[in-house]
């Protein structure tokens, strides 16, 4: 049986424009390649349903360069 995804809010400081949420979107399918993955730019917010841990999205974020934070998960 399929272990189930989670639904992770992440507030993402650092992001600015449309590369940013490309990167952001790589970085956490790099983590979980079948995440789904929506930013909001405009709010710096990042939902994310994945199989990874909020602690894991958001270190992968913070290596690549952005500072996040759960806010749920």
């Amino acid at each position: 049986m399929e272990e189930p995804r989670k639904d992770l809010l992440m507030q993402v400081e650092g992001m600015t424009c449309e590369g940013c949420v490309q990167a952001v979107t790589k970085t956490i399918r790099h983590l979980d390649p079948g995440a789904s993955v929506d930013v909001d730019l405009a709010h710096g917010r990042v939902h994310v349903q994945t199989l990874a841990q909020s602690i894991d999205v958001a270190q992968a974020l913070s290596k690549a360069g952005y500072e996040a934070t759960a806010m749920t998960g």
